[in-house]
């Protein structure tokens, strides 16, 4: 399991609308792997493997968004300050205390985000109680205010900076979701080796996915895919605290075989093609729904004419936080199934 590539996606910073330092680190790594890659206007990495026999051969797109969840500046104080808007969904609650990394164009600053309002030893019960919004919490970045205004734009992206992490079966980083998914789309297709299959491969690393999936709309209006799988995170909350019937998935018992969300309901053909493959190949996996919440397969199945869908998901423990955990052998049976899949046409 090339889990030097998994860290490194995890560690490259890249929020909405600024995911070019992840594009490059794709760019790098799959050199010889399609016969061509392009970036379009959106800024999503689109690529293509020829079939390798028929005639009109059915278009299979893989969607992996690069994006993560994180912040742009939107004002520094004249003590400098630095005060942001989140481009993705936090919550708050996990926001304390944080460390982060500024991305400016003369280099990537550290800093420390914290929310406005008096720390414990001279706030009262009240205070303690309060849980500030988003945009309460500021980043310091021990520099002066004309140090700051100098180096810091309005624009600039901020993200958490917390190391990857390997514990036992499990992984832990920041942007799990959705660089696991770029692991997948890359390792899928090194399963492959150089075999043509008889279907039309396009992996598309696309963009702006945490911000309403523009990226992959754009994208699949280009491609015009007959069948669409998203890959992406899911929830695995196998935790204290949650009832059994919202866990969504249980980490340790394979990829998740998405059927729903509020974005799309999955073509039940595919979902039942695929369903036969991994039980026949065991390859260990759980159907997935979620009540709420997206992800790019939605934007394949609704591009121009439409096409068929369905999602490939890993079960991931403490979402949308520095916590992000799944275990490995969920993602081997992501990356199994998707291998497998493509060498059925």
């Amino acid at each position: 399991m090339n889990i030097d590539l998994l860290k490194a996606l995890c560690e490259t910073p890249g929020v909405p609308g600024n995911e070019d330092r992840v594009r490059d680190l794709i760019k790098s790594e799959i050199e010889g792997l399609f016969d061509e890659v392009v970036v379009d206007p959106m800024g999503s990495l689109l690529c293509r493997r020829d079939a390798g026999k028929g005639e009109a051969p059915q278009k299979v797109m893989l969607l992996c968004h690069m994006d993560e969840i994180g912040f742009l500046v939107s004002h520094i104080s004249d003590k400098g300050f630095v005060y942001l808007q989140p481009v993705g969904g936090f919550d708050p609650r996990n926001l304390f205390s944080r460390r982060v990394m500024v991305c400016a164009e003369g280099g990537d600053l550290k800093g420390v985000m914290n929310p406005a309002g008096r720390p414990i030893h001279i706030s009262g019960p009240e205070e303690r109680k309060k849980v500030p919004l988003v945009t309460d919490f500021y980043v310091d970045l021990g520099m002066d205010g004309a140090a700051v205004k100098k180096a810091v734009k309005v624009g600039d992206m901020v993200v958490m900076d917390e190391p990857f992490l390997e514990m036992g079966d499990k992984v832990v980083s920041k942007a799990l979701d959705n660089r696991i998914a770029c692991w997948l789309g890359i390792e899928a297709i090194r399963g492959l080796g150089q075999e043509k299959t008889g279907c039309e491969i396009h992996v598309v690393f696309t963009t702006q996915e945490e911000v309403g999936l523009r990226g992959a709309r754009t994208a699949s209006f280009a491609v015009r895919p007959d069948i669409g799988i998203g890959i992406d995170t899911t929830l695995a909350c196998d935790t204290p605290g949650v009832p059994e019937q919202d866990r969504t998935t249980k980490q340790g018992e394979g990829f998740g075989l998405h059927v729903r969300d509020s974005s799309f309901i999955a073509d039940k053909g595919l979902v039942a093609e695929i369903d036969a493959l991994a039980t026949k190949l065991e390859i260990p996996f759980q159907r997935t729904m979620l009540r709420a919440g997206g992800q790019d397969g939605a934007a394949a199945q609704q591009a121009a004419a439409g096409a068929r869908a369905v999602g490939i998901v890993v079960g991931t423990r403490y979402i949308h936080t520095v916590t992000e955990m799944i275990h490995k052998s969920d993602l081997e049976a992501a990356r199994d199934i998707l291998t497998a899949y493509l060498k059925t046409f």
